[in-house]
């Protein structure tokens, strides 16, 4: 215990060297925290988003574009699918599962989604109050979106055309809020859903169809409806060989996979996580090296003091255990502020993490794999440190520090 209050008082001693070398440590493991928390969540997420989709069926364009709009809603969508050309391969014998996807409009920035109850099935969503959406222009609302947007069964509001929360407003037929789902931690906890009618009746234009009869004018829509996109499941895994190749190679459509398309994403995210960790780690070496530095020479100006204390009676061992404890002690503080200080900076933009690409932080305050491996190294790094200006500590020669004073 007088040990840990020598190297207490040794680090109130020099301030500005400890108060340096404790901010390196501290920016450093945050900055290196924060990229393991948000790369965690960012592979979780965006495994938990893609299971059970198979193949991702859309407008011909970038299969990433498309697999990050139709599945994580957070790019535009590549265009639109003829309905009678996508229901032939929705209703391919290889196919499991197929939901199918339109929209085109939002509400205050945010997606409204055209599709059927199996959406709400594929990502195992519960209504919390009310019940599921039946009829045209009928929504349920996701978790987190009912609390932003302040919005409860039975309210009605107008959606805008395109993502645009100034774009033109559709005040000609109200959506009404039918249920709310319980939080599911995908994407769902974002979107607006209701069915793909009421997507296509909001942007029909009667006028074009006023000289056609009853039975023209139900082929004439029938002609024109379109999709955005369609989530397929395969019954076997010999179809996400084949379908994939016939799709984009025999159609005006294009398929894309989740699971290629996400693995280079990751890959090019991997990328800039690991250029900043390295700069992580370079700031973390510095605040080691000016801990070494400052030691080194503190222990140069001590030298008359530690030969006192050697000659009443400290022994080396002891002196050298309170040396190694005050970089333990900047280390294990500055490891710690940098841990919660990567929270709390997480945490203040999780809102808008979650807006833009709806990533949900539920786990923001639990460890991460590689921050184990994180604290271990801080800790090396800072023992290390003082580890070569303690050792002086054996070599000191008592009777010639006293004599010179």
């Amino acid at each position: 215990m007088t040990m840990l209050k020598l190297a207490w008082k040794n680090i109130l001693n020099k301030p500005l060297n400890a108060l340096l070398s404790w901010t390196g440590i501290s920016i450093s493991a945050g900055i290196i925290s924060m990229l393991l928390i948000f790369q965690n969540n960012f592979e979780r997420q965006f495994g938990k988003n893609i299971d059970g989709i198979d193949m991702v069926i859309g407008a011909k364009g970038s299969p990433l574009q498309l697999i990050l709009s139709s599945v994580f809603h957070i790019d535009a969508p590549t265009g639109n699918i003829p309905l009678k050309e996508a229901e032939q391969w929705m209703h391919h014998p290889l196919v499991e599962k197929a939901v199918p996807l339109a929209y085109g409009d939002s509400y205050e920035g945010y997606s409204i989604i055209g599709t059927t109850e199996a959406y709400l099935q594929h990502y195992e969503a519960v209504i919390a109050a009310g019940k599921a959406f039946e009829n045209n222009f009928e929504v349920v609302l996701g978790h987190n979106l009912s609390q932003k947007l302040s919005l409860k069964v039975g309210d009605t509001f107008f959606s805008t055309h395109g993502h645009d929360e100034h774009g033109e407003e559709h005040t000609d037929q109200a959506y009404t809020v039918t249920g709310v789902l319980s939080p599911t931690g995908t994407v769902l906890d974002n979107l607006i859903v209701g069915n793909i009618e009421s997507v296509w009746k909001i942007h029909d234009h009667p006028d074009e169809h006023q000289h056609c009869n009853h039975e023209d004018g139900h082929h004439h829509e029938d002609k024109h409806r379109e999709l955005t996109a369609i989530l397929v499941k395969f019954k076997t895994p010999m179809a996400l060989v084949q379908m994939p190749r016939l799709i984009n190679q025999e159609t005006s459509m294009m398929a894309a996979v989740p699971a290629i398309e996400v693995n280079r994403l990751f890959s090019l995210f991997g990328t800039g996580v690991t250029v900043l960790k390295n700069i992580g780690f370079g700031i973390m070496l510095l605040a080691a090296l000016i801990i070494f530095v400052s030691l080194y020479n503190a222990l140069k100006e001590r030298k008359y003091e530690l030969a006192l204390m050697r000659t009443v009676g400290i022994s080396g061992l002891r002196i050298f255990i309170s040396l190694l404890a005050e970089g333990l002690i900047i280390s294990i503080t500055g490891i710690c502020s940098g841990l919660v200080l990567s929270r709390i900076i997480l945490f203040l933009l999780s809102g808008a993490i979650q807006d833009n690409y709806h990533l949900a932080w539920d786990k923001l305050w639990s460890p991460v794999p590689g921050e184990p491996a994180l604290t271990v190294i801080t800790l090396c790094l800072g023992l290390l440190a003082v580890l070569i200006p303690a050792l002086r500590i054996w070599s000191l020669n008592i009777s010639k520090t006293l004599a010179n004073g």
